[in-house]
């Protein structure tokens, strides 16, 4: 009996112990993606609020939802702002794009939460001279696989 009870203490510790690292790295990974939604929300912030931080003025998106991007060439960063956007359809989602001439390249899916966003746009502007939104599978795709729901010239740009 008592090597059972000796055998069921080492398992119960070691099941603990098991546990106890699990819980450790979940919080340690839950804080780690706060820091960086805390880090992209104070990057939207300076891009906002940045001095030479203009807008390309409200863009129409389907079902009567509005969009704008605000551009600092400064920071070399765009946001992405829109309001009365519908849900994306079943197992799609929204995703932003620069254009760089005819090559678009991704900049991010929409945080679709509700229905109005507000974002930071991923990489940098660099030459992009527009931006779109597009629908997409879920996860995104390294290329649009539809046509633009929407195309807005980025402000800044010459032509």
């Amino acid at each position: 009996l008592s090597r059972f009870a000796l055998a069921a203490c080492l398992a119960l510790a070691a099941a603990a112990g098991g546990v106890a690292a699990w819980q450790y790295r979940a919080a340690q990974d839950a804080r780690e993606q706060a820091a960086q939604s805390r880090a992209r929300q104070e990057e939207l912030v300076r891009v906002l609020a940045a001095s030479d931080a203009r807008t390309t003025g409200r863009g129409e998106l389907p079902g009567g939802a509005s969009g704008t991007v605000v551009v600092s060439r400064e920071r070399d960063r765009a946001a992405f702002l829109a309001s009365g956007m519908d849900a994306p359809p079943g197992g799609k989602v929204y995703q932003l794009w620069f254009a760089d001439g005819k090559k678009m390249r991704p900049a991010g899916l929409v945080d679709s939460h509700g229905d109005s966003t507000a974002q930071l746009m991923e990489g940098k502007v660099g030459r992009a001279s527009a931006m779109g939104v597009t629908v997409e599978p879920a996860g995104g795709s390294p290329q649009p696989t539809t046509e633009p729901l929407a195309l807005m010239k980025l402000p800044g740009t010459a032509g």
